[in-house]
């Protein structure tokens, strides 16, 4: 009796390995992607003897690519090899992984089986990639030089920076990370130049990232930060090409995460909160102008109330005797003291601030204009502030947006108020502590573990292209700080120094 028992289930054991395109356990994807509403599970004839099922999800394909190129070649075939090398698509491959196959259907591919019970399938890919077209940088834009902005599509960034460096040194390496988004994340280097250990950093955090979505790059840059308490970007975004290809070549690591149209460039210093991509297409002397206005400006917006609080509360005697008096003046129906008056226009400027991005352009526009005009007047008129502090605010404002990459400006706008604070206890000297424990929090910081301020340690060949640019001509090395492979920016070769002149001396 067991005997038979056991021929029984060995018999039964043969006849599962024998049928293993028709077992139905392995096919029941489609029953649990049949449960959403935009899930297509097809016969392609009216003939249930015929082959050819075909699932796919409606709202991730593009139909004028699956009626023209798919579906007129499952008629004429009875294989899924005969169907893959008919289809005038390159991406196909035929298989029976199921994990593959909802990952792929997921991102827009059709799985097309002989029968309803089969677990091979081809996988041919129909997947709709139509975004927004390329367009102007949003925060980023200049007077001159290129206009193209990134897209929310990996591939066409991917495809913009290729087509500026067209260059088999550059290398690229994506990965897929979180749990339920399966974003796409590209790192792109140029192998030669590029620090070896920079790239093996990057890889590592981005293996190492343990989250259920990454909707954007912003997301990415916040989790492999070397501080990610630290108020100061250690990677910065831009959407700019000519940013990203000034940084590849440098050595820096650029990252692109699909469906962000900001690119991230890795390790930066603090300098390049200064650092417009308009400095190169100016002369070097205007570039060094705009820049010390940019730092200057940066400065200006971080101490200029404090100063306001410190100089009234505690230095009257450094305040000129007829600036003394219209001051006086202006704060004599004032009941509240400096650091009061201060907070309360700072905060009403953080209002409007906020109010003005969060509405359509045209309302948040005109809503800035009006509300600062309207409310700025209001608060003189009540008696809150003095006119004077209105004039400087009003500065201070303007000056935290004259860095060149966006996330430098929210790091102004919060970094001031504990020397605010400082300022309203120890007057000057509490400005000077506060000054102090910044720039021990910025010498301590570090982007991709390279140093992140831009001055120390000091470097020769970081001075002529960080703070202040010099002509073309004298920067011929690569940044120290970045430890490229390659030291040489470009080929200064005497024994053969370029075309010859049209004048003959």
């Amino acid at each position: 009796m067991f005997k038979k028992r056991r021929e029984k289930k060995v018999e039964e054991k043969k006849n599962i390995e024998e049928q293993p395109k028709s077992n139905p356990e392995k096919t029941n994807w489609v029953e649990e992607l049949s449960t959403s509403n935009d899930f297509v599970n097809d016969h392609t004839s009216f003939e249930k003897t015929e082959p050819f099922w075909i699932s796919y999800f409606r709202t991730l394909v593009m139909s004028e690519t699956l009626h023209r190129d798919v579906v007129p070649y499952l008629s004429v075939s009875d294989s899924l090899e005969k169907v893959k090398n008919n289809i005038p698509i390159q991406q196909t491959v035929v298989t029976s992984d199921k994990k593959l196959i909802k990952e792929k259907l997921l991102q827009g591919f059709a799985a097309i089986r002989l029968s309803d019970q089969d677990t091979e399938c081809l996988l041919v890919n129909v997947a709709n990639n139509k975004f927004r077209d390329i367009s102007f940088p949003m925060m980023e834009s200049t007077a001159l030089g290129p206009q193209a902005g990134y897209v929310e599509e990996m591939d066409t960034n991917i495809n913009l920076i290729r087509k500026h460096l067209p260059s088999s040194d550059l290398h690229v390496k994506e990965r897929q990370i979180g749990k339920l988004s399966s974003t796409k994340v590209a790192v792109i280097y140029m192998n030669s130049i590029a620090d070896k250990d920079n790239v093996d950093t990057v890889l590592q955090r981005i293996n190492d990232v343990q989250y259920d979505h990454i909707s954007d790059s912003s997301y990415l840059a916040s989790m492999i930060e070397d501080n990610t308490n630290s108020l100061f970007p250690q990677i910065i975004p831009t959407e700019r090409t000519d940013r990203t290809i000034a940084a590849l070549t440098e050595g820096k690591i650029v990252i692109v995460v699909d469906g962000s149209p900001d690119v991230l460039i890795a390790p930066i210093t603090l300098a390049e909160s200064v650092v417009a991509m308009e400095d190169y297409y100016v002369p070097w002397l205007i570039a060094n102008y705009l820049r010390l206005v940019r730092l200057f400006g940066l400065c200006v917006s971080i101490v200029i109330s404090p100063l306001y609080i410190a100089v009234l509360t505690y230095h009257y005697e450094l305040i000129p005797a007829k600036l003394l008096d219209s001051l006086v003046a202006s704060r004599a129906a004032v009941p509240f003291p400096p650091i009061i008056e201060v907070l309360i226009l700072e905060i009403s400027v953080e209002f409007i601030k906020e109010s003005s991005l969060r509405l359509p352009t045209k309302i948040g526009t005109t809503l800035g204009i009006v509300g600062g005009i309207v409310i700025g007047q209001a608060i003189v008129e009540a008696k809150l502030t003095s006119s004077i502090l209105i004039i400087l605010i009003g500065l201070s404002t303007l000056a935290s947006y004259t860095s060149a990459i966006y996330k430098f400006n929210n790091s102004v706008r919060l970094v001031k108020y504990p020397i605010i604070v400082m300022a309203q206890f120890l007057g000057l000297i509490g400005i000077v502590i506060g000054l102090n424990f910044l720039l021990a929090h910025l010498l301590r910081l570090t982007s991709l573990g390279r140093p992140y301020i831009g001055f120390y340690p000091f470097r020769k060949n970081m001075f002529k292209d960080l703070w202040i640019r010099l002509p073309f001509s004298m920067q011929k090395e690569n940044p120290d700080n970045l430890r490229p492979q390659v030291k040489q920016r470009a080929v200064f070769d005497r024994r053969s120094p370029g075309p010859p002149s049209d004048f003959d001396e």
